[in-house]
């Protein structure tokens, strides 16, 4: 029989047994330790290796603390909105150091980080679907999404005349921010239409954001309860879009080789360039429906050899693996600014979010089955998702009800909706100011 080991060598031993994301909590708290120190002593790299040593540490911690504490596991969202909210309050208290922010967010948004992590997903998520699935869940998805917004969007405005703020207000500072595609593509450009239209020196962008980011809010927290309450539900299709026995590619077993992780990043950067190309002759189109066109359109008729598909979803799956939970904490770090929520939040004002957070869910959800789909899949990513701040919200969303292979069409209808929603404010402020 083996002795049992005692002492300090034991006592390692037990904690590498209990594993964080595939740590042991020995090294883990090494880890830690060996953060706080650089942190102290401010020689924390300021490229990618400390974006990502912080990200990672905090990310696994707090999505591993939300996955377990009671309330949050069951009610808020779990390990999701834990990982965002998180950090986003060290920030604020002080706690993690602003030159720790800085990095992390030129990290983030100058490297372009969430552009590769989204564009990696989208590429292995929809080259690994059944392509006779794609194809029958496409053309049901978008109709769903876009009738999904307009219930939410009239459901919007008449609980703003019925709570005394009026029609437009509802129209103006909730459901077309809240579903206008994120920040970058939604809120901006929304600001700047507002700007123009009305004039004057008000900052229509901060009067925007608050819509946005509690919508996302509670969008994650919905996608997590939904996917609870509904977890043994004849309508939840446990990650597929419809009905039918469809065998997808990353559900094979796929043989992981580190030449084919090389091949799966090429392969989403070859899309990347072609969408990229596209969006510079026509500006008016996003570069990611482009390349979600592009990639449906590949994937349906079979024009990438079964190799290379495999490499892009082995490439997908070992980023989704690692790194989600370190986006979700740099998206809470850098992104989720709390005190412009927190000076927004009215009675009135959440009222109105709420409403088109569970209206676009219940709409999706029964369109979505009239469509064929089933109701919980279309509930999340032809509903909350179209409440998010785009692609780091898309992702949120996804994370917390564990459908990160959905990131295709999550943003499809994201993206495509919310370019909608834009055109929509456009006519709307021409004809009722």
């Amino acid at each position: 029989m083996k002795k049992e080991k005692n002492g300090l060598s034991g006592l390692i031993s037990r904690m590498d047994d209990f594993k964080i994301d595939g740590i042991g909590l020995a090294v883990y708290a090494l880890l830690a330790i060996i953060l706080i120190i650089v942190v102290s002593l401010n020689v924390l790299p300021q490229g990618i290796f400390g974006a990502l040593f912080v990200m990672v540490i905090m990310g696994n911690i707090f999505y591993w603390l939300g996955a377990h504490l009671p309330i949050f596991k069951s009610y808020l969202g779990g390990g999701a909105v834990f990982a965002l909210f998180a950090p986003a309050l060290l920030g604020i208290a002080g706690i993690i150091p602003k030159t720790v922010i800085k990095t992390v967010d030129s990290f983030m948004s100058s490297t372009g980080f969430i552009d590769f992590f989204i564009i990696s997903l989208i590429v292995g998520a929809i080259l690994g679907m059944n392509r006779e699935m794609l194809l029958k869940a496409s053309v049901r998805f978008l109709p769903v999404a876009f009738l999904s917004m307009a219930v939410a969007f009239l459901a919007v405005g008449l609980m703003s005349m019925l709570i005394g703020k009026g029609f437009r207000y509802g129209a103006l500072f909730v459901a077309f921010p809240i579903m206008g595609g994120g920040i970058g593509a939604g809120a901006i450009p929304l600001s700047k239409i507002y700007h123009e239209a009305f004039g004057g020196s008000t900052d229509f962008l901060s009067m925007l954001l608050p819509a946005v980011i509690l919508g996302n809010v509670f969008a994650i927290i919905g996608a997590g309860l939904i996917s609870k309450v509904f977890a043994n539900s004849k309508g939840n299709g446990h990650g597929k879009m419809l009905p039918g026995n469809f065998d997808d590619v990353s559900k094979d077993s796929l043989t992981i080789t580190y030449q084919k992780m090389g091949v799966g990043l090429m392969i989403a950067a070859a899309f990347l360039m072609i969408g990229l190309t596209l969006n510079h002759f026509i500006p008016m189109i996003n570069e990611y429906a482009f390349i979600i066109l592009l990639v449906i359109i590949f994937k349906a008729c079979g024009w990438i050899p079964k190799y290379y598909e495999e490499s892009a979803v082995t490439f997908s799956n070992s980023i989704t693996k690692n790194l989600t939970h370190a986006l979700l904490a740099g998206v809470g770090l850098t992104k989720l600014d709390l005190p412009v929520l927190g000076h927004s939040l009215t009675w009135q004002f959440v009222v109105l979010v709420l409403t088109s957070v569970i209206v676009i869910a219940i709409a999706a959800a029964l369109i979505g089955k009239l469509f064929g789909l089933y109701p919980v899949e279309s509930a999340i990513t032809a509903g909350l998702v179209n409440n998010s701040m785009g692609g780091t919200g898309n992702i949120s969303v996804l994370a917390a009800c564990d459908r990160m292979n959905l990131i295709g069409f999550a943003q499809m209808g994201n993206r495509l909706g919310g370019a909608i929603m834009l055109v929509a404010a456009g006519i709307y402020i021409s004809i009722f100011g």
